[in-house]
């Protein structure tokens, strides 16, 4: 029998056959997936549509709120013909280009970081102050720090992006190597591991939930950082578009940006959860709450 089972509160009568068992069970998750899909997809249509109406009687101030249908006009708008100050695509890509910049390095150098030091006491007693130090200060007030020292190019935002992606991932490496199974560790040195090869095989794998669960979250950190620091000032990007639209009351075109990048951050978040899928096929899936 697989988990498949476990997720089923069906009672069985004496005799039911393993294939009756897991054709029930199969038949209940396929039902609790229709049913999740039809309340997503009812909750969302309700909201947009009773933001419509509102904003069609009055009831919301289209002024500020903007309304689906003009949201989704400026959107066929810029994709069609492109925006005021050139591409969608354009400035799609370079914002994207900024955040995975950003994500890449902060998310290297976070993992590495904090490794490192979760491995080695000494280390962690020196830099501890320094790393609290600098994580106390706001990083969206660096963002006019780095646009002085790099320029109004891409450098600035890819460093602000970073900045906000390293810390989370190293917080969670540290803490996922510090949290590492002790018997397990121990289990090893007896069998001879040592130094490299001991954090190598135990202490990084052990610490993979901790690390891909800053990674869920960091993605949306790092794009925060490129549109941030594309407010203070840029030639392109999305935050551009945003600030763009502020400036001329345009509330469509700033919802309509919203929503380009609630689209990648999604497409993001499922592709990273495809990888780590890949990557950690040892963990066990988790079982599924009934409701």
């Amino acid at each position: 029998m697989t988990d498949a089972v476990l997720t089923t509160s069906t009672a069985f009568r004496p005799g039911t056959s393993d294939a009756e068992i897991e054709a029930a069970a199969a038949k209940a998750a396929r039902h609790r997936r229709h049913k999740v899909l039809f309340w997503r997809w009812a909750i969302l249509l309700a909201i947009l549509g009773g933001w419509e109406l509102g904003s069609r009687t009055g009831v919301i101030d289209e002024f500020f709120f903007s309304s689906p249908s003009a949201i989704w006009s400026r959107l066929v708008e810029w994709t069609v013909e492109g925006t005021s100050e050139g591409s969608l695509w354009l400035h799609l890509y370079v914002t994207m280009e900024e955040a995975l910049l950003g994500f890449a390095l902060g998310s290297i150098a976070g993992i590495v970081v904090g490794i490192a030091l979760g491995r080695n006491q000494m280390l962690a007693d020196i830099f501890s102050i320094y790393i609290k130090v600098f994580n106390s200060i706001p990083r969206v007030v660096l963002a006019p720090i780095f646009i002085m020292i790099f320029g109004l190019g891409i450098g600035s935002k890819v460093a602000l992006a970073f900045i906000m992606v390293f810390f989370v991932v190293f917080a969670n490496a540290f803490q996922g190597v510090r949290e590492a199974d002790r018997n397990l560790m121990a289990n090893a040195q007896i069998l001879g591991a040592r130094g490299w090869q001991l954090t190598r095989a135990v202490v990084i794998p052990s610490a993979m939930s901790w690390i891909f669960a800053s990674l869920h979250v960091s993605f949306g950190f790092a794009i925060i950082g490129a549109i941030v620091g594309e407010f203070v000032g840029s030639r392109h990007g999305i935050g551009l578009l945003i600030n763009i639209a502020k400036g001329t009351f345009d509330s469509a075109g700033m919802y309509a940006a919203i929503v380009v990048i609630m689209i990648v951050a999604l497409a993001a978040e499922y592709l990273m959860t495809w990888v780590e899928g890949r990557l950690a096929t040892w963990r066990p899936a988790p079982l599924q709450d009934q409701y």
